[in-house]
């Protein structure tokens, strides 16, 4: 298990205030995400659902969207956290977005009661397939 960063508690906060801005009408699932830069900068995600379910966007997606877009491509960690429970972890299709521009990510969430959980992504994605498996 990964050492806690001094960063991760302030990035677990960050991503707690995201999940308040969540759209999830639906699921009543609200999920907010923290992404940490190599650089230091903080993308902030949540959850926004559609009527058509497939168009859902996750929390961890919308940080890595936001981030790359701004031209940050190299993370150190991504905070997630879900107002509705504790110990709440990245969707398959997460992960594999995570493993796209950081397959090393830390994965920091609440693990309930206050305490905090932290693991590398190639524990929660075993196996992976991502850019290094295509021919160049």
């Amino acid at each position: 298990m990964p050492e806690m960063n001094p960063k991760y508690p302030d990035l677990l906060k960050t991503a707690k205030e995201a999940a308040k801005r969540a759209h999830a009408p639906y699921s009543k699932f609200a999920v907010g995400a923290a992404l940490l830069g190599e650089d230091g900068r903080v993308f902030t995600g949540c959850n926004v659902e559609n009527a058509s379910f497939g168009a859902t966007i996750c929390a961890e997606q919308t940080a890595m969207v936001k981030a790359v877009s701004e031209g940050c491509r190299k993370f150190v960690a991504v905070a997630v956290h879900c107002a509705e429970t504790d110990d709440c972890w990245p969707c398959g299709i997460c992960r594999q977005v995570l493993n796209e521009f950081a397959p090393n990510i830390d994965v920091v969430v609440d693990s309930g009661k206050g305490s905090v959980t932290v693991i590398r992504l190639p524990e929660l994605l075993t196996r992976s397939f991502g850019p290094k498996d295509l021919p160049t």
